[in-house]
């Protein structure tokens, strides 16, 4: 697992959730169809409270990612960021296994890499 460097997989994670919140964002907006999201079940009255949950976690995300970076004059043990990224790596795999059962094919096919890169790379830095 120590392929990967944790400065390549802060950068890779940082570049997911960029994208993420940007297309978030894009479906909040009408940009892309909401049919995408939350494995296709978008017959939910209150998508756009998830969507806004999406969002927040999204920035949660970026933020652990600038603060581990060191772009965030803050400090922190290591122990602190082991735990968050090993919170994180088991979000992003139980986000993967729901992914897989999405109904929507580009959610499925497209979103399920995505999770488990992500679950991987915070694996990877969460044992630094």
């Amino acid at each position: 697992m120590r392929a990967i460097s944790v400065k390549n997989a802060l950068l890779v994670l940082n570049i997911f959730f960029t994208a993420s919140l940007c297309f978030h964002i894009g479906v909040l907006l009408g940009i892309f169809p909401n049919n995408i999201i939350w494995g296709g079940r978008t017959e939910l009255d209150n998508w756009q409270q998830f969507e806004m949950i999406s969002v927040g976690i999204n920035l949660l995300f970026l933020f652990i990612v600038y603060w581990r970076q060191g772009l965030l004059p803050l400090a922190a043990r290591p122990k602190l960021f082991r735990i968050l990224f090993m919170l994180m790596a088991i979000l992003f795999a139980l986000n993967t296994i729901g992914n897989l059962f999405a109904k929507n094919p580009l959610e499925m096919w497209l979103f399920t890499p995505i999770t488990a890169i992500s679950c991987l790379f915070s694996y990877r830095i969460s044992r630094d």
